[in-house]
């Protein structure tokens, strides 16, 4: 059967290397826990503390002490699957790109799921009244406006201890950026490699990305200035197969892909609420 040439393995490398194409919100995560993304699995993410400074005189400094850490747990707690069939694996493959098309276009299915997600967790974070790291919700109508709120996130981004040398980007939506576009202090079509990176721009040492996923609660955008240890992701293609759909002379191919994110810093991140 021409299915029984499937090879799983080189199947999925090449659906998550599309994936990470078209992902735009992942792409700044502390994505270090792919890999431990298996569905209804939890991540144990570990903190650790900061060991007390003293005066040294000279005399005994005592025992060590035990620095206490702190754990959180990062749910993968999402799961997507895409299933699709043709007329014949190998004849289909012998047909220039379709087959690439079909995978490509499973993958950016999937990578428009997962950064939703992202978004809405983002969105999840700003509206929690137990912490205080969104902007109010704003009109937002000329660029000076726009550049005060950005501004505004970078003030309190520096005074909850980020540093100005940490990786930061700026989240926002196409209707923000054609008002803060001339503020950019470079652009992408002047530099290859922001172009690279999936950037349109830089403001403050920042890079700058434009999304068309990010969460809108029927007012507000809800955009992101954060540094890239402000939110946890994982997530991997658990699964692909191929099969025989009974009753029907085609082949098909589906795969599961699973995954999961988590505020992990809620001090490196400001969201910024904002509408035309």
């Amino acid at each position: 059967m021409a299915y029984s040439k499937f090879k799983p393995t080189v199947w999925s490398e090449n659906i998550q290397r599309q994936l990470e194409g078209h992902l735009v919100l992942k792409q700044d995560c502390d994505f270090g826990y792919d890999g431990d993304a298996k569905r209804g699995e939890k991540v144990k993410i570990l903190g650790i503390g900061r060991p007390t400074v003293g005066d040294y005189t000279g005399d005994d400094i005592g025992a060590p002490e035990t620095v206490d850490g702190t754990a959180m747990f990062l749910e993968i707690d999402q799961a997507k699957f895409f299933n699709f069939m043709i007329d014949d694996v190998d004849r289909a493959q012998a047909i220039n790109g379709l087959m690439e098309s079909l995978v490509k276009e499973s993958a950016a299915a999937l990578a428009t799921e997962a950064d939703s997600h992202i978004a809405k967790v983002i969105y999840e974070e700003a509206i929690d009244t137990t912490t205080d790291n969104a902007t109010p919700s704003t009109k937002i109508a000329t660029a000076e406006a726009a550049k005060k709120m950005v501004d505004k996130a970078f003030e309190r981004l520096w005074a909850n201890g980020v540093q100005t040398n940490d990786t930061i980007t700026i989240t926002i939506s196409p209707w923000f950026y054609n008002l803060f576009k001339d503020r950019l202090t470079e652009l992408a079509s002047n530099n290859v490699d922001l172009i690279r990176q999936g950037a349109i721009g830089m403001y403050n040492n920042a890079l700058v990305r434009l999304s068309n996923n990010l969460h809108n609660d029927g007012t507000d955008d809800f955009m992101i200035v954060r540094t890239n240890n402000a939110i946890a992701y994982a997530g991997q293609i658990d699964e692909t197969e191929a099969y025989r759909p009974e009753g029907l002379f085609a082949d098909a191919v589906k795969g599961l892909y699973t995954y999961g994110a988590k505020v992990v810093r809620p001090k490196e991140m400001v969201v910024l609420r904002a509408h035309k």
